[in-house]
């Protein structure tokens, strides 16, 4: 950015040097790179602001920006830094979860100041007062009378009407003025005006409950040329300025455009495109406004007043249903106390569990006792050692931690972290025991289970009433999914559940929707049906998409008993019934409580509810009587590597290298045949390179898997006949017809015609086949004939062998 050139040469700042002209843009487009990507941080320079709508995700942004911070070399200084609030003073501006406001103090600064006496202090009066133009509908109009004083060749008087705008401008600064939020999901609406002398502008949201909400407004004074447009052309000036204006907001957004001016729809609103006639400018203007996806609306001017006043109006509207935590970058102890919370949501590991083992006293001396001798009960006065002595003969030292039976002793540092690791799910006390007695042991865990659970608020505050009576139980089913209980659950945040709960194990399936239909239904029961079968029986209540006819086509179809219980007696239909009220208070719990999205939590109560052990199921889980097993959970991780399910080691391979096999030699990815080779060496226990024996006296070698080879069988006499070797076409001239053999011995001892035709490195044949040619000697490996049953007669030697000469 700056370069010194001095008699000693060119120098350049290591470092941005204050005081330069584009050292305040370097140092932004720094800013702006570092915060790249992290979702609900702003920031001007070194003023950063960070919201989101609830205090868990606003923590997680804290992380990722404390993260960019450390990774780009800056600091923080915490007596600079604001966390937590509610509402905050932001460049200017007052800022909340209801919007924006101009800063009390700053609009008291502009009160105090006094009346212009050039054109220098209006200048400088007007500059501050439009910092919070954007407040004030038809400011312009306000500030007309000032404005003329700044035109060219107008001698600077100061008049009652000046004096009048200067003091309007005051008074409507310090009058109740707030803006929304902009949001994206909101429905926007633009809308623009004109007057003789000037045009404005305002952006708005619709909210749900119908309320129409400022967000910005604008405005500016139009030019002598301006000034003599048409009327609709200055009406259509004031949507395009409107579009411009906001053009950020809107781009890729749909919205709605208003205007006051009927002539406009014409132009700017017709299917059939632009008139033909229409003036020039105006068709440059609605060629500039295609970019905008808009649908523009008519409103009359009696009704088109609210922008003028909305800005004013809006304080007294209700604040939206969602907060909104906005706060500044600081270090503080509530920081490293989230940042500890979130470590201890992780699961525990065995190996924590282990250190922690290590460095409980208490646990040290179990381990002692174990090992060596338990003194007599009479001895011990801890009563925590009495717990573990009265069930010592349980007791066990796996891997440095304390095991009872199938159960891991657990250090009371870390008891209340498991208790919150069981408890994610805020299932009940009785649920809660199941799954820690299968799982961990602590002395006293039965009572801490409870304080925790009749501590929990969450749990407390969606707790249900005790039934009055006691229903009729349906028998409970021979066999898992032979029969099932349906019913909706809903609407929770928009969405329906449709819950089906198997009659004999319990398991339950979730299907979440919008539609409630009989489609809709009978398309989730195909999807379970494929999993597990189509059961037997079907129990549901009268629901209209359990009545139609297209329900009961289809039982009748698979064959299955459809069973509607009593009109407006819920209780008959008890299992879906049950189960849909322990789904709404525990997604209750997860959502408004734990601050999950609804799809994480649905899937965080399935898996909890379908692991934990009841005892409708003799302290079974309902994952083990529908599938045969017990689920794997993050509390499986605090078993010892010991006590865990080994993987099955893999199958021992038929082949070996040296086997005769028939191997698939494939011309495409469809047509192969079997062709007789060796396999000369192998890959792990599946994989082999196996050498195949072309009778045209070519070799090919090949990767197969075993899956691709068989063995080759043969008469077991001819293998007890044959040498240990297979003879080359030389050995069979030396030995079977007699002749002498070369001065020359082959330098291949063993294996003469197959180390001959191998390449060096064997393992350039990975997948791929690969061809070895004839060089010298030819390479098929013939097997010796065999021996005959009767005398042989003379041999002769071949005709083609007459001409060669026999040393």
């Amino acid at each position: 950015l700056l370069t010194i050139n001095t008699h000693r040469g060119l120098f350049q700042f290591n470092r941005l040097s204050p005081g330069v002209k584009p050292a305040t843009g370097a140092f932004q487009q720094l800013m702006a790179k570092m915060c790249a990507g992290l979702k609900g941080v702003d920031n001007f320079l070194d003023d950063f602001i960070i919201y989101s709508a609830t205090a868990r995700e606003h923590d997680e942004i804290l992380n990722a920006l404390f993260a960019r911070i450390q990774e780009y070399g800056f600091h923080l200084r915490p007596e600079k830094c604001s966390f937590y609030k509610s509402e905050i003073k932001y460049l200017g501006y007052i800022v909340n979860a209801a919007g924006i406001k101009p800063d009390p103090e700053k609009v008291a600064a502009i009160s105090r100041m006094p009346q212009p006496t050039d054109v220098s202090t209006l200048r400088s009066f007007l500059g501050a007062a439009n910092f919070y133009g954007k407040f004030v509908p038809e400011i312009h109009r306000i500030r007309r009378p000032l404005d003329d004083l700044l035109k060219k060749g107008n001698k600077f008087v100061w008049t009652g009407a000046c004096q009048e705008a200067f003091e309007n401008i005051k008074n409507v600064l310090q009058s109740d003025l707030l803006l929304t939020h902009y949001n994206p999901a909101l429905e926007l609406i633009v809308a623009g005006d004109a007057s003789k002398t000037g045009v404005g502008a305002v952006i708005m949201h619709r909210f749900p409950d119908g309320q129409i909400k400022a967000i910005a407004h604008a405005s500016k004074t139009l030019t002598s040329a301006e000034q003599n447009y048409s009327q609709v052309e200055k009406e259509a000036l004031a949507l395009v300025f409107a579009l411009e204006k906001f053009r950020r907001m809107l781009l890729g957004r749909t919205f709605k455009l208003q205007t006051d001016h009927k002539p406009l729809l014409r132009v700017f609103g017709s299917k059939k495109g632009i008139p033909l006639h229409t003036a020039n400018r105006l068709q440059r203007w609605a060629l500039s406004m295609l970019g905008f996806d808009f649908g523009l609306e008519y409103v009359s001017t009696d009704h088109f007043g609210y922008a003028d006043v909305l800005s004013r109006l809006i304080s007294n509207h209700p604040k939206p249903d969602e907060e909104f935590v906005i706060a500044n970058v600081c270090v503080e102890k509530e920081v490293k106390a989230s940042l500890q919370e979130s470590v201890d949501d992780l699961p525990l590991s065995f190996k924590k569990l282990k250190t922690a083992t290590s460095s409980d006293p208490t646990l040290q001396l179990v381990t002692r006792y174990i090992n060596t001798s338990w003194p007599h009960s009479k001895l011990i006065s801890d009563s925590k050692l009495k717990a573990f002595h009265s069930r010592r003969d349980s007791l066990s030292v796996v891997n440095g931690c304390i095991m009872m039976e199938d159960r891991v002793v657990v250090p009371e540092v870390l008891s209340q972290r498991i208790l919150r690791q069981i408890h994610r799910g805020h299932q009940g006390m009785e649920r809660m025991k199941s799954i820690a007695r299968s799982i961990v042991f602590w002395p006293n865990i039965d009572a801490d289970i409870q304080q925790l659970v009749r501590q929990c608020g969450i749990c407390a505050m969606a707790a249900k009433s005790p039934a009055h009576h006691q229903p009729q139980p349906w028998p409970r089913a021979d066999g898992p999914w032979k029969r099932i209980h349906l019913d909706y659950a809903g609407p929770l945040d928009g969405l329906y559940y449709l819950v089906a709960v198997d009659s004999f194990s319990k398991w339950p399936e979730i299907f979440a929707t919008r539609s409630t239909t009989s489609a809709a239904t009978i398309r989730f029961l195909f999807e379970m049906f494929a999993r597990f079968g189509i059961p037997e029986t079907i129990i549901t209540d009268n629901g209209s998409q359990f009545c139609s006819g297209e329900f009961k086509e289809m039982c009748d179809k698979l064959g299955i008993i459809h069973i509607r219980t009593a009109p407006y007696h819920p209780q008959s239909n008890g299992q879906a019934e049950r189960f849909v009220d322990t789904l709404k208070r525990s997604l209750k719990k997860l959502v408004e409580g734990e601050g999950m999205p609804s799809a994480e939590a649905l899937q965080t109560f399935l898996q909890v509810y379908r692991s934990t052990p009841s005892a409708v199921l003799n302290g079974k889980s309902p994952a083990e009587e529908m599938l045969g097993r017990p689920m794997r959970t993050t509390l499986d991780l605090l078993r010892p590597p010991s006590h865990r399910d080994s993987p099955a080691g893999p199958p021992q391979a038929k082949f070996s290298t040296g086997s005769t096999v028939y191997a698939k030699l494939y011309s495409n990815a469809e047509k192969w045949k079997w062709v007789a080779g060796t396999i000369i060496e192998a890959f792990g226990s599946v994989n082999f390179n196996v050498l195949l024996e072309h009778p045209s006296g070519r070799r090919k070698l090949i990767r197969s898997h075993a899956n691709q080879l068989r063995l080759r069988y043969e008469d077991p006499g001819y293998h007890a006949r044959q040498p240990t070797t297979a003879k080359s076409p030389l050995s069979i001239l030396v030995d079977d017809f007699g002749l002498k053999p070369p001065t020359q011995p082959s330098s291949s001892a063993q294996h003469p015609a197959l180390l001959a035709d191998l390449p060096d490195d064997t393992d350039e044949y990975e997948s791929a086949e690969s061809e070895v040619e004839h060089t010298a000697q030819p390479a098929v490996v013939e097997p010796a004939p065999s021996i005959p049953s009767r005398p042989k007669r003379p041999i002769k030697l071949p005709e083609r062998l007459k001409n060669f000469v026999m040393g």
